[in-house]
């Protein structure tokens, strides 16, 4: 499977020169003009690495790294910015880049700093594991006590997010803006037939319980096994 590609550069001529280097070099390239379309395809498509320019027109590039790092730690971020003064750099870094290039830069150049962080990530487990529910992140597979487990592109997506969030309680707007993509027309509502959806699927057929019903707050994914 080519490795995959997130660039969220709102800079048009920018976004097309990166698409044809890297596509000519053999990655799957996903494009996002700004942070919040940025955020709902990483989330969509789990990307190796994603390119993420500092001066986004909605939300700026330090928010969204700092988002990225708290959902997905384990994602590569190769951090693009024409701002170039140390203490600038050192607050990127700070925020958890992988690495960062300053404008304007080398085609070659950033492509040396890709590989070498996917390089450093060659051993991150695409598997999470939590009690008997196993969620292959790489394949987008989910399997309980090894039985394959078929879910929607929207049902895999809200039980990666819960088990990434695993023992803690979330919110339904939080699940809203992470799953549904901060689209407003979606009422908070549909969060909960999606959990119903999740439960007869993932919980019905078994004797534990995972998916957790904290009423007028949210739901959790409990981490261990226990019985309801």
């Amino acid at each position: 499977m080519p490795t995959s590609l997130v660039i969220v550069e709102d800079d048009q001529p920018l976004r097309e020169f990166l698409t044809g280097w890297l596509k000519e070099e053999g990655y799957l390239v996903s494009l996002a003009a700004n942070g919040l379309t940025g955020l709902k395809l990483i989330t969509s498509t789990l990307p190796d690495l994603v390119i993420l320019d500092l001066g986004l027109p909605d939300i700026d590039g330090e928010t969204l790294l700092k988002q990225i790092k708290t959902d997905w730690p384990e994602l590569p971020v190769v951090v693009l910015t024409a701002k170039n003064k140390v203490s600038n750099i050192a607050a990127v870094l700070n925020l958890g880049a992988d690495d960062y290039l300053a404008k304007p830069f080398n085609g070659e150049e950033l492509l040396a700093r890709i590989r070498a962080r996917l390089r450093n990530g060659q051993d991150y487990n695409p598997l999470i594991k939590l009690a008997d529910l196993v969620i292959d992140t790489a394949g987008r597979e989910v399997r309980r006590q090894n039985k394959l487990i078929p879910l929607t592109k929207t049902e895999y997506e809200l039980l990666l997010y819960l088990a990434k969030q695993s023992g803690q309680v979330v919110s339904r707007e939080t699940i809203l803006n992470h799953v549904w993509g901060f689209d407003k027309d979606v009422e908070s509502r549909v969060v909960d037939v999606y959990i119903g959806y999740l439960r007869q699927k993932i919980d019905r057929p078994f004797l534990t319980k995972l998916i957790r019903n904290h009423r007028g707050v949210g739901y959790s994914l409990v981490k261990v096994n226990s019985k309801s």
